[in-house]
C-alpha cells in the first residue's frame, strides 16, 4: 500500500454530504463502529445496525469512492460519512493491509483502472443536426421578439403577468430547443412578485431578452467567442468532450466560495476558484438531481490545489471542468492579490467582461481590506481611503459584519447589477462561508424611470424619443424606423449596459470598530458542536455550557450571529451572551433586532479590575456601577455579592434613594447570594418602596430569614389565626379583610392577589396561604405536640375549608427556607395542590443526597412515572447507583417486550425516561448500554439503547472538545 493519507478535515467530510439529513445520521452511528482501519488511501469499517449483521463499508479516499453493504441510495451514505467523520476524528487506528472486504473492492477498482479505455463514440452531432436545431432556435426567438414587441407596445401595467403567461412562452422555447431563453422567462413570475421595483427588472429582462434575439440572428458575423457565449446563454448544449480538449490551465487555484442552490429538484453547486498565480476566476458548476449527492474531488473552501482547469468556450470565459490534479488539497493562510483586489479593480474587471458578454449577469471579484459599513445608503464595503461599494439591495450581511467587527478584511463576492453579492469572506487565515445571508431584491435605477414610464403605459400611448440619453447611448441607438417597440427595447439594451458597465464606486466613512476580546478562543471542533445544538435545541445545552464555563472561551466572531439570534430564549442568555462578550456586545449595538440584549450582556471581565478581599474597588470598576447600562450595573454588583457582601449591600444601600425602575427589584433580588440577617435592614426599607414588584422581593426575601423581625410578625399574625386543640383539631380564624401593617408585609386582599394555582373565590383561604408561606416553620412547634414538629403537623385535623391553603404554605415555606425535615415529612405524607409534580420535585431536592438515592433504588419498574417525576432532582450525571439501577428497570421492560411481542405500547410508553437518560446517564456507560442493546430481542429496545448508547457517545466527545 501507499504511505498512509492525512486524515481529511470534518469540513472536507461535511462537503461530501449529499444533504443535511444523511450528515446528522452520520453524526447518530459514532458508536457502532468496529473492525475499523486505514491503510493508504483506503478506509473502512464495520457498523453494526438494526440487524444482525452489521454493514461492510469503505472508502477509497483517491476518488473519492464509497463502497457500503446497505441498501441506501445515496452517495457517500451516512455509513460512509460516519466512518470518515471518525477517521478525520482520529478514532480510526492505522493498519498495515485492508481487511478482506475491503482488499476484494479495491482490488476490483485498481483492475478497472488499469484496463484501457473504452473508445467513446464521436459526440460531434452532423452538420445536418445542427443546420435543423438552429433553424428550430431561429425560429422560437422569431416569435419571442414578437411576443416582447407585443408586451413593450401594450404596456407592463396592462400585460399578463400570471405564471401560466410566462410558462406558455417558456414552454415554446423549450420547443425551439432554446432552454437557457426559457429558464429567463420561468423565472420572472417569481421575481415580479418580490420586488416593487419590477416594471424596471421586466424592462432590463425584456431588453437583455431582445439583444440576445438579435445577435443570434447574425451570428455567422460575430467572432467566434462571441458566438460560444451567445450560443450559451440561448442553450445551446456544449459536449464535455469539447470542453476538455480545450488548453489546459494549470495553477495552483484557491477555493473561495462554494454554494448549492435547488430548484424544481435540480441541485446545483457553484464553487468559486482563483488562481494563485495568475489571478484569473474559474467557476465550476455541478448538478445533481433529487438530491444534492456531488462529487468530493473538489476542495472545500479555504484549501488550494495544483490543477488543470478547462474553460468552456465564451468571449468572458469563466466557467470550468475539473481537469487533472497534480497533487492534494492544502489549507491556505494567505490569499495573493495578484490580477487587482481593490474597489476600482472589481468595477473594471466586470466592465471589461462586460464589453466582452453583454448578457453577463455577475463577475467575481476579490476586495482586500474591506470593512462593511451600514450607513444612509445601505449596506457597503469600505476600503482604507473611504470608497464604497454597495452590497445586493436588501442584503442582511451579519454574519460579515461580525468576522469584520470593523477591522478590514478580505471578501470574495460577485459584482451584479443591483450591487455586490459578498460569497465568503477572509479573516484570521480562514475563509468563513456567507450562504443565504443576502436575499434578492431589486433596487431602483434613477436613470432608467423615463424609459420603464414609456414601458408601463405601452409605445402605444406613448413615444420614447422624447427621453433624454446619455450622449453615447444615444449615438449608438440604431436608427431605425417602423416599430417603436423595438426602439425602445434597443435603448432600454443600451442604457442599461451603459449604467452597468460605467458604474463609479461612492464614498463612506469607516465605523468604530470593536475591541479584542483577550480571552482564549473556544476550540474550533467546540465551536461547530455549539452551533449544531443551537440548532437543534439540544438537551445537551446545559452540560455543555456548564463545562465550557470554568475556561471562560470567547465564540469565534461568526457564531456570535447564532449566538445573538439564539439569546432570545432567556434560559440560555446569560451563557450565550457571556460567550458572545465584546464582539456580540458590539454586534447588538449595530442591529435593532438583538438591541434589547444590550441590559443583558455581563460585565467586562478583561476590562475589569477584580479586587482581592478587604480591598476598596478601583475608580474604573466603581464607574460601572455609576455610569454603566443596567445589565452592566446588575452583573457587576452580582460580581460584587459573591466576593464581598457586605460591600455590595452597602453600594446598594447608600443608592437606593436615587434607584428607580424595573432594575430596582432586579438589584434587590441580587442580596439572595448569600441572604444574611445583616441584609434585614435594607430589605424592611424596601418594603416600603412605591413599586410594586420592589415591595414583592423584599418580601420574598425576608420570608427566607426566620430570624428577622419580618419572620417574628408573620408567626404572630399566623398564632392568632391557628388554634391547635389537644385532639389535634385545628380551628383557623381569618380577617375578611388585613390591616395596613399586613399590607406592608406582603399580605394583600383578593383584588390585588396574583392568581393561584387552586381558585377560589374566599379571599381568607388566599390570605392563610400567604401568611403560612413566609411564617418560620419553627413557629410550629409552639402549636403542634411532639418531637417531630413536621410528621406532628401532617396528623393533624385539617378544617376541609383552608386545608389546601394550610399544606400549601408549609410546602412553600419549606422550599423558601430550605428546610430539610420538613421536606422529608412532606415529601413522605403530603401532596401539594399547587403545580403537585414540580413542587414535589422541589422537596425531593431538598432531600440529604443519601434520602434521595434510597427513594430512587426503591422504585421499581412498574413506577416509572414517579420515577421520571423526581429524576430531574438528582445531581448531573446521575449517582452511580441511580445510573445501575435505571439501566436495570429499563433492561426488565425490554425483556418483558420481547415476552409480549403484540404489545402496542412497548418502548414508545419509555421515551420520556430513556431521553433524560441520554441527558444525565454518566457517559462511561455508553459501552454497557451498548452491550445491553446486543442481548435486547425486542427491535425497537435494541434500537432505542443504540441511539442511548450513541448519545453518551456523543455527550462524552462534547466535553472532550472543551479540552
Amino acid at each position: 500500500m501507499t504511505d498512509r493519507q492525512a486524515p481529511w478535515t470534518e469540513d472536507q467530510v461535511r462537503a461530501l454530504a449529499p444533504d443535511a439529513s444523511s450528515l446528522a445520521a452520520a453524526r447518530k452511528l459514532a458508536g457502532r463502529w468496529r473492525a475499523t482501519g486505514a491503510a493508504g488511501t483506503a478506509v473502512w469499517g464495520l457498523c453494526q445496525g438494526s440487524g444482525s449483521k452489521p454493514y461492510q463499508t469503505i472508502v477509497d479516499l483517491a476518488g473519492p469512492a464509497y463502497k457500503c453493504s446497505c441498501p441506501s441510495r445515496k452517495f457517500p451514505c451516512k455509513h460512509a460519512l460516519s466512518l470518515l467523520l471518525t477517521w478525520s476524528g482520529g478514532a480510526v487506528p492505522v493498519q498495515d493491509a485492508p481487511a478482506d472486504f475491503a482488499a476484494e473492492w479495491l482490488a476490483g477498482r485498481a483492475a478497472k483502472a488499469a484496463a484501457p479505455p473504452k473508445a467513446k463514440a464521436a459526440a460531434t452531432p452532423s452538420q445536418a443536426t445542427v443546420e435543423q436545431r438552429r433553424a428550430r432556435v431561429s425560429a422560437g426567438l422569431t416569435e419571442l421578439e414578437v411576443w416582447l414587441t407585443d408586451q413593450i407596445r401594450t404596456g407592463l401595467a396592462q400585460t399578463d403577468r400570471s405564471f401560466a403567461a410566462y410558462e406558455a412562452i417558456a414552454a415554446r422555447m423549450v420547443d425551439a430547443q432554446a432552454p437557457g431563453v426559457a429558464a429567463t422567462l420561468r423565472r420572472l413570475p417569481a421575481q415580479v412578485v418580490t420586488t416593487e421595483h419590477w416594471p424596471e427588472l421586466l424592462l432590463r429582462e425584456y431588453a437583455r431578452l431582445h439583444l440576445l434575439v438579435l445577435a443570434h440572428r447574425t451570428l455567422d458575423a460575430l467572432p467566434e467567442p462571441l458566438q460560444a457565449g451567445i450560443r450559451t446563454h440561448v442553450g445551446y448544449p456544449t459536449q464535455a468532450e469539447s470542453v476538455l480538449a480545450e488548453p489546459a490551465v494549470r495553477d495552483r487555484w484557491l477555493v473561495l466560495g462554494m454554494r448549492v442552490s435547488e430548484e424544481e429538484r435540480l441541485h446545483t453547486r457553484r464553487t468559486w476558484l482563483r488562481a494563485r498565480g495568475s489571478g484569473r476566476w474559474a467557476v465550476l458548476i455541478e448538478h445533481s438531481f433529487g438530491t444534492p449527492n456531488f462529487t468530493g474531488e473538489v476542495p472545500v473552501p479555504g484549501h488550494e490545489v495544483d490543477a488543470d482547469l478547462h474553460y468552456y468556450p465564451g468571449a468572458a470565459p469563466l466557467r470550468v471542468q475539473w481537469g487533472t490534479r497534480h497533487g492534494a488539497p492544502e489549507s491556505f493562510t494567505t490569499v495573493p492579490s495578484t490580477g487587482g483586489t481593490t474597489i476600482d479593480d472589481a468595477l473594471d474587471a466586470y466592465a471589461g467582461a462586460l464589453s466582452n458578454d453583454p448578457w453577463l449577469r455577475a463577475w467575481p471579484a476579490l476586495l482586500t481590506e474591506v470593512v462593511p459599513v451600514l450607513g444612509e445608503h445601505g449596506w457597503q464595503l469600505v476600503d482604507a481611503d473611504g470608497v464604497a461599494l454597495p452590497l445586493s439591495a436588501g442584503a442582511r450581511p451579519w454574519r460579515l459584519v461580525a468576522v469584520s467587527g470593523g477591522h478590514p478584511v478580505t471578501v470574495t463576492g460577485e459584482w451584479r447589477a443591483d450591487g455586490f453579492d459578498p460569497i465568503s469572506v477572509f479573516a484570521a487565515g480562514e475563509v468563513t462561508d456567507l450562504e443565504t445571508e443576502f436575499p434578492t431584491q431589486a433596487a431602483a435605477t434613477p436613470e432608467l424611470a423615463d424609459l420603464v414610464s414609456v414601458a408601463l403605459l405601452g409605445t402605444a400611448r406613448r413615444n420614447a424619443d422624447s427621453v433624454e440619453l446619455a450622449g453615447a447611448v444615444a449615438a449608438a441607438v440604431p436608427q431605425r424606423s417602423g416599430e417603436p417597440a423595438v426602439r425602445l427595447l434597443d435603448t432600454a439594451a443600451l442604457q442599461d449596459l451603459y449604467l452597468r458597465g460605467g458604474r463609479l464606486p461612492g464614498s463612506a466613512p469607516k465605523p468604530d470598530a470593536a475591541l479584542d476580546d483577550p480571552r482564549r478562543l473556544l476550540p474550533r471542533q467546540a465551536a461547530d458542536r455549539l452551533s449544531r445544538l443551537l440548532a437543534d435545541k439540544s438537551a445537551f445545552l446545559p452540560e455543555w455550557f456548564a463545562a465550557a464555563a470554568p475556561f471562560d472561551f470567547r465564540l469565534p466572531d461568526v457564531l456570535c450571529v447564532q449566538a445573538l439570534t439564539a439569546a432570545s430564549d432567556s434560559g440560555l442568555r446569560s451563557p450565550l451572551l457571556r460567550l458572545a462578550g465584546r464582539r456580540g456586545r458590539w454586534l447588538a449595538a449595530r442591529n435593532p433586532a438583538w438591541s434589547g440584549l444590550l441590559d443583558s450582556f455581563p460585565v467586562d471581565r478583561a476590562a475589569t479590575v477584580e479586587t482581592n478581599a478587604g480591598e476598596s474597588d478601583s475608580a474604573g470598576t466603581q464607574d460601572i456601577w455609576l455610569f454603566g447600562a443596567p445589565g452592566e450595573r446588575k452583573d457587576w454588583l452580582a460580581l460584587l455579592r459573591r466576593t464581598d457582601p457586605a460591600a455590595a449591600r452597602e453600594t446598594l444601600s447608600s443608592a437606593w434613594a436615587k434607584e428607580s425602575g424595573p432594575i430596582k427589584a432586579e438589584l434587590l433580588a441580587l442580596l439572595g447570594d448569600g441572604l444574611n440577617l445583616d441584609d434585614e435592614p435594607l430589605l424592611e426599607r424596601a418594603l416600603d418602596d412605591r413599586r410594586g414588584d420592589v415591595r414583592r422581593t423584599a418580601a420574598g426575601l425576608l420570608a427566607r430569614l426566620p430570624g428577622s423581625a419580618f419572620g417574628q410578625r408573620m408567626a404572630a399574625r399566623v398564632s392568632s389565626w391557628v388554634r391547635v386543640d389537644a385532639d389535634g383539631t385545628v380551628t383557623v380564624t381569618v380577617p375578611a379583610e388585613v390591616d395596613a401593617e399586613a399590607r406592608r408585609d406582603g399580605i394583600t386582599d383578593s383584588t390585588d392577589q396574583p392568581k393561584m394555582r387552586w381558585d377560589t373565590p374566599d379571599s381568607t383561604v388566599k390570605t392563610l396561604h400567604q401568611a403560612i408561606a413566609a411564617t418560620p416553620l419553627t413557629t410550629w412547634a409552639s402549636l403542634v405536640t411532639g418531637s417531630d414538629t413536621a410528621t406532628a403537623a401532617l396528623t393533624m385535623t385539617l378544617p376541609p375549608r383552608y386545608a389546601k391553603a394550610i399544606v400549601d404554605g408549609w410546602v412553600d415555606a419549606t422550599l423558601a427556607q430550605r428546610d430539610t425535615t420538613w421536606a422529608r415529612a412532606l415529601f413522605a405524607h403530603a401532596t401539594p395542590t399547587e403545580q403537585a409534580v414540580l413542587r414535589r420535585r422541589e422537596l425531593f431536592t431538598l432531600l440529604d443526597a443519601a434520602d434521595r438515592i434510597e427513594h430512587v433504588l426503591d422504585l421499581d419498574a412498574h413506577q416509572l412515572t414517579e420515577l421520571h417525576a423526581i429524576l430531574p432532582g438528582l445531581d448531573h450525571p446521575w449517582p452511580r447507583q441511580v445510573a445501575d439501577h435505571v439501566l436495570r428497570l429499563l433492561g426488565e421492560r425490554a425483556r418483558t417486550t420481547a415476552r409480549q411481542p403484540h404489545a402496542t405500547a412497548g418502548v414508545y410508553t419509555d421515551r420520556a425516561l430513556l431521553t433524560a437518560a441520554g441527558v444525565h446517564l454518566p457517559v462511561d456507560l455508553a459501552t454497557r448500554v451498548t452491550a445491553l442493546a446486543d442481548t435486547t430481542e425486542d427491535p425497537a429496545w435494541q434500537q432505542a439503547f443504540h441511539r442511548l448508547a450513541h448519545d453518551l457517545t456523543d455527550r462524552a466527545t462534547m466535553l472532550e472538545e472543551l479540552h
